[in-house]
């Protein structure tokens, strides 16, 4: 627990922060070359790394490489991104149509 502001200790790869998301249990950074990275609570595959760990320091979103994320944002379980191009990305849970790609 911390009770006041602390710098993260990552500096995603050496880029600078544009932009950051927090769920319940997780959160995204957006880096100014556009890069997403996420930690916290893995479940679900909210962090977007293909598998369900918790991460405990910012992690890079390697499935949205080569994409040019404009802006992040995060829900409970869900996390979105939206591209230089107008393309939206969901991950996490989706039980409820949340992640809009008209199944689970």
């Amino acid at each position: 627990r911390l009770n006041t502001p602390t710098r993260l200790p990552s500096l995603l790869g050496g880029e600078r922060a544009k932009s950051v998301a927090a769920g319940a249990t997780h959160s995204l950074a957006l880096a100014g070359n556009g890069a997403v990275w996420s930690w916290g609570g893995g479940d679900s595959g909210r962090l977007g790394h293909g598998d369900e760990h918790d991460q405990w320091q910012p992690k890079k979103v390697e499935a949205l490489a080569g994409q040019r994320v404009d802006a992040v944002s995060t829900a409970y379980d869900q996390s979105f991104a939206i591209t230089a191009v107008g393309a939206v990305w969901s991950w996490g849970v989706g039980a409820g149509g949340q992640l809009g790609h008209g199944d689970e």
